[in-house]
């Protein structure tokens, strides 16, 4: 179930018709060496937050009025930063024992909700059924980027012409929703015909172009196959709920799905042995190399990896520590958005190792004694231990 803080969250939201979602990173509460602490917002969407826009060689500030999720208001200001080499937008300015910005709260979604040019709601959401929750019910994904509700709908990118052309044809021949399977091949091959040399992408790059891809040619679908549903009088409340929440249930088991699928394809391309969703305890997403391997006790220990496989993980990490419990050694292919230096260490201390695509790598704090892995990086450790005799 979703929290509170999630369903107020949603409620202002849909009640305002804008929202800015955002993940935040080590940038914004200083652990870059940045120039300050603060929320970095997007100059792309200004006229959500500031009426001033981004002038090069000037600076301004707006002053807003802002309620927080522990009932705590501050006067707060957005700030544009167009002098000498700064090109920015910053919310600052929060008042002492601020509980939100700190090294602790990186990998939380901000949740911004503009009431008025003058008055904002806002919520830093720090459970992964939260951040699923209300990007499936807004219609957003904030992937590497801002995520954009603007005037009651999500803002969808504007995607390359020629995948545009593919995804439109794949979606006219939809009465129905195709399997996730059949979601992920469709954007892979849309890539595949549009994106030049895309089949020698490194696994980092096809891994991230893949999720984007898929997740629009998924909106597009689910425009065409649920608008006459949305658009239909209904009978009652419970009428109404039921549409809402078969369409958010179906968001949400695709976007896991989907990490999975191209995760799939990305070890088989790369001729890793694996199996997905194997019978061992505790279930876990993907053993290497097989089930067999496994239960074979003469199989050196060393050479087997259990993986997980999670969209978010600040929170769910932990499950994937009582799966495969003869390996010690576990590790989360994950497109979280940045975790806390403190969290990094427990799960240094538990044995799990982060698997984040090099593109997320900018999200997470800088720490010598801890790896997080790129997909390149993990694929040649993978490699190299199965060979090793």
């Amino acid at each position: 179930m979703p929290s509170l803080f999630c369903e107020r969250a949603i409620e202002n939201a849909s009640r305002y018709g804008n929202a800015l979602l955002k993940f935040v990173s080590p940038n914004d509460v200083g652990d870059t060496g940045g120039h300050q602490c603060g929320f970095y917002l997007p100059k792309t969407a200004y006229q959500m937050f500031t009426p001033y826009p981004p002038v090069k060689g000037s600076n301004s500030k707006h002053w807003v009025k802002i309620a927080w999720q522990d009932d705590r208001i501050t006067s707060s200001v957005v700030t544009w930063y167009g002098t000498k080499t700064r090109s920015e937008y910053r919310l600052t300015r929060f008042g002492r024992d601020f509980p939100f910005l700190n090294s602790d709260t990186i990998g939380d979604l901000l949740v911004l909700i503009p009431k008025n040019e003058e008055e904002f709601f806002a919520y830093v959401l720090d459970l992964d059924e939260d951040v699923e929750e209300i990007q499936s019910a807004l219609g957003v994904e904030a992937f590497e980027s801002w995520g954009i509700y603007r005037d009651g709908a999500p803002q969808i990118e504007t995607s390359d012409e020629c995948i545009e052309r593919h995804f439109r044809k794949i979606a006219q021949s939809l009465t129905s929703f195709p399997s996730g399977q059949h979601f992920s091949e469709s954007a892979r091959r849309a890539l595949d015909l549009c994106i030049r040399n895309f089949s020698s992408l490194v696994a980092d790059d096809v891994l991230v172009a893949s999720m984007e891809a898929e997740y629009k040619l998924f909106r597009i679908v689910e425009r065409q196959i649920c608008q006459a549903e949305i658009t239909r009088l209904k009978k009652d409340v419970d009428d109404f709920l039921r549409t809402a929440s078969s369409i958010m249930n179906r968001r949400k088991a695709r976007a896991g799905r989907s990490l999975e699928n191209h995760v799939e394809f990305i070890l088989s391309r790369e001729n890793i042995p694996f199996e997905m969703r194997p019978e061992i305890d505790g279930n876990p997403d993907i053993v290497i190399p097989s089930r067999a391997a496994y239960y074979d006790n003469s199989y050196p220990v060393e050479k087997l990896f259990i993986v997980g496989v999670k969209t978010t993980c600040k929170d769910r990490w932990r499950q994937v520590l009582n799966e495969g419990k003869r390996v010690a050694e576990k590790y989360i292919v994950t497109t979280q958005k940045g975790v806390s230096n403190n969290q990094l260490t427990e799960m240094k201390n538990a044995r799990l190792t982060l698997v984040v695509p090099r593109q997320l790598h900018k999200d997470y704090p800088r720490n010598p004694n801890i790896s997080v892995l790129d997909l390149e990086q993990f694929i040649a450790s993978i490699r190299c231990r199965l060979l090793d005799q």
